[in-house]
């Protein structure tokens, strides 16, 4: 089995998270990356080939990746990043997901293989890929789709599979409306069954057999994307299409919203998503790194990581990352920190304070941040109050971005003394 990750296309509903970065490089949990959930699970499965495709704002990813995936010389493992390229037989960048795999394909004929296991870029999940492996061989399948359970609520946000009792799709249709989904109920396991939970969604993760992948894109070269156009031909055809029924925990992270809950999810008492896993690992950069700081702090639910330090704050509910800075008198509430990339020094603090222009890296005195993301490297003076709420409209600055009540401030933006963005404190 080789393996293919979609890096995304602009990340566009994750702005401005990826206004300088790929999606699949978006921080996750203080210090993590969104691409180290498929690389991790591939690991954990001992699939050591990966080819991570990406199109946008890849920069940050291919530095992550040559910084954290190296494999030794008694090893034929690697993570290679395949960025879209133009070829004097194809001028055209990526057009879609199945547009993306076809022309990468060509990187994979020296290689020897079976199975193509192509994954998202931006999931939280863990799986293992071997037993998606064994049961799409006992079923003798051409493609396997991964599909999860869902209530009729959210299924029409998902392409549903039509599943018989042998785990064959027979029909398909992407995101149907309320008044046609009693038609695409689906045997389910009966915990599924009590949640009323009867439709099975895509989960994106598809397996196919070598062969077949190459005659689809053979007989269907005008196809550019797996969910709408290559996956309804499978099935429509004379292929057999399996689905993979996973029970787990799992989330697309789409938008700022679902970048928000997943994160916050996981700072409760027992999270569905572990981190905290012998076995089932997730993989990152190591850092070296100096360990947290604190002073006279009250945390509550809280993810930190190393190298923080933080005097005399209140933090609730969020998720503060690599070398976070926060002052006293603070209160952090339902937020989460990206973190900072280098220390400034004590003299370069001083010469800041001095000037007071600027304020220093990190979150300055009797600050109030809640429901807000810091991107990295943000500066934040004394007495500023960043809150979100469902009442906010969505905008635009140069300095902060409001999504669905959610305030992001940008990569390196500087909050001055005595600010107030959202909602005041009453």
């Amino acid at each position: 089995m080789i393996a293919l990750i979609l890096g995304g296309g602009a990340g566009t509903r994750l702005y401005p998270l990826t206004e300088n970065r790929s999606k699949p490089a978006v921080p996750l949990a203080g210090k993590y990356r969104l691409i180290d959930i498929p690389i991790s699970n591939c690991l954990n499965s001992g699939v050591r080939r990966m080819y991570v495709l990406t199109q946008f704002n890849s920069a940050s990813l291919n530095k992550h990746i040559k910084n954290t995936y190296g494999f030794d010389h008694f090893n034929n493992g690697f993570v290679d990043v395949l960025a879209a390229e133009q070829t004097r037989s194809n001028m055209n960048w990526f057009q879609g997901t199945a547009d993306a795999v076809r022309q990468s394909m060509k990187h994979l004929v020296n290689h020897k293989y079976e199975h193509v296991l192509i994954l998202s870029g931006d999931q939280l999940y863990q799986m293992d890929y071997q037993a998606l492996l064994a049961e799409h061989i006992e079923k003798g399948a051409d493609v396997s789709i991964a599909t999860i359970p869902v209530n009729a609520k959210d299924a029409s946000g998902f392409g549903i599979m039509k599943v018989d009792e042998k785990g064959t799709i027979n029909t398909f249709v992407e995101k149907p409306s309320a008044d046609i989904l009693p038609k695409w109920t689906s045997p389910v396991a009966k915990e599924y069954a009590k949640q009323d939970k009867h439709y099975l969604a895509s989960m994106g993760i598809y397996l196919f057999n070598k062969e077949v992948l190459l005659k689809m894109f053979a007989d269907y070269p005008e196809a550019n994307d797996f969910g709408k156009e290559i996956i309804p031909n499978a099935i429509n055809s004379s292929y057999k299409v399996a689905s993979y029924a996973f029970g787990g925990y799992w989330t697309d992270i789409g938008t700022i919203a679902s970048f928000m809950e997943a994160n916050l999810e996981l700072t409760e008492n027992i999270p569905a998503f572990n981190l905290f896993s012998n076995t089932d690992k997730v993989y990152t950069r190591a850092r070296i790194l100096p360990p947290s700081k604190m002073r006279k702090t009250l945390f509550d639910n809280v993810i930190f990581t190393g190298g923080c330090i933080i005097h005399e704050a209140t933090i609730e509910q969020s998720v503060i990352g690599i070398r976070s800075r926060v002052e006293e008198g603070t209160v952090i509430k339902r937020s989460i920190l990206m973190g900072i990339d280098y220390y400034q020094t004590l003299e370069e603090i001083a010469a800041l304070k001095a000037d007071g222009n600027q304020p220093h890296l990190g979150i300055g005195k009797n600050c109030h941040i809640e429901d807000t993301i810091v991107d990295k490297n943000c500066s934040i003076g004394n007495n500023v109050t960043i809150r979100g709420g469902a009442n906010l409209e969505d905008t635009e600055t140069p300095v902060y971005c409001i999504r669905d009540g959610i305030i992001i401030l940008k990569k390196g933006a500087i909050v001055k003394d005595n600010t107030v963005i959202g909602n005041a404190l009453t």
